[in-house]
This record gives structure tokens, sequence and C-alpha cells, in this order.
């Protein structure tokens, strides 16, 4: 399904829509504020194999993303969080960045494989910041990559949705995405280390 949703003008008929089919174990694919992107229900074990699979990975070796509403329920998922790390993630959040940290015991119960991090993103985007807030729970997410060999990531919402037609239950039209992913920031360790630098400047 194509679902056209007006980032200026949300529709929370049609994020409940989302939501709906989250809650059932669904993948959806929607815009962030960097590229388009797959997602699922963070609390849903099935749903995350199913992720897995159509990112051609083992269940136990994935490393995705958690896309949040806020900075309000960092610490369910995380332990171990500096102050400086807080600080740079309030001042750069929501935006276009991925933060790396340690991950509490809760990360492992929910998978049902330990992980020894969780990267957070909080995009400045008011079609995924809906979602979550409308879910409940953070959307465990992974970038949609292209076969070109020019354009990284596919950026036309109709393309993705034919590509991915029967793959996923639900396409989001938020309008054109990004060729730019995030900038990734690990604060796992000591210092912090940006892995990839991407869309957003880091200033540590």
């Amino acid at each position: 399904m194509l679902l056209r949703i007006n980032p200026d003008n949300i529709d929370d008929r049609l994020i409940n829509q989302v939501v709906q089919c989250l809650q059932r174990g669904g993948i959806i694919i929607y815009p962030t504020d960097t590229v388009y992107t797959l997602g699922c229900d963070l609390t849903h074990r099935a749903a995350y194999e199913k992720l897995c699979k159509l990112k051609d990975l083992k269940p136990n070796k994935a490393n995705f993303s958690i896309v949040c509403y806020d900075l309000s329920h960092i610490s369910d998922f995380t332990l171990n969080m500096t102050n400086t790390c807080f600080k740079v993630m309030k001042r750069s959040l929501p935006g276009p960045y991925t933060f790396i940290l340690n991950a509490n015991n809760t990360v492992a119960k929910i998978y049902g494989y330990s992980k020894k991090t969780i990267g957070i993103r909080v995009p400045a985007n008011s079609i995924a910041r809906s979602i979550v807030d409308a879910l409940g729970a953070p959307i465990l997410s992974a970038s949609i990559k292209n076969k070109d060999t020019i354009l990284e990531y596919i950026t036309d919402p109709q393309e993705i949705y034919e590509l991915y037609d029967g793959t996923v239950d639900i396409v989001i039209d938020g309008g054109p995405g990004g060729n730019i992913a995030s900038t990734i920031i690990d604060y796992s360790g000591a210092e912090p280390i940006v892995i990839r630098e991407g869309k957003g400047v880091f200033e540590g």
C-alpha cells in the first residue's frame, strides 16, 4: 500500500493506520530527515526477524537503529551515558544524527539476542515522530540502499513503492527523500568517534 501523508499537515487517521500496521507486526517504509527507511515496532519480535530477512542479515548479527520521539526514554535502552554525551544529543536532536550508545538488558530481552550497543535516532521529520509518538514505542529502523552506483539511496517514494510493493506492508509517501544518510557518532567508549560523516555536522 502506498500512503501519502503531508508532512506539513499530518492526518492523524493515516498515522493511526500506520500504527495499527506496526502493532500487527507489519513492516513500513517511511521518510526521515535524511533517507527513506525500513521500520517495524521495536517490541515485535516476529517483525524484527522479518526486517532482518529483508536486509539479508542474521537476527543475532543485525545492528539497526531505533527511532525515538525525543530523549525522554533513552535511559530505557542505554546505560553509562555521560553528561557530555547527553548534552551533545540534546543539542543535536531532533536532527540527522545516529548516536551509538551502550545497550542495557532491555535491548537483549526485546531482541532475544545480546546487544552491546544500540543506535539512537530522533529525526527532524514530522511524519516519523508522529508515528513513534502514536505508537508509544520506538521504531526499529534500517535505511534503504539503492543498487544504483551513482545514487546510494532511493529518493523517489513512487519508485520505492514499485520496488517494495508486496514485500512491505506500507510505503509512506512524505515527499522526495534525501540521498545523504545520518552522521554516526559512537559514544560507547571513552571518547566519541565519528563512524560516518553524513548530513549532520558533528561538533562534540
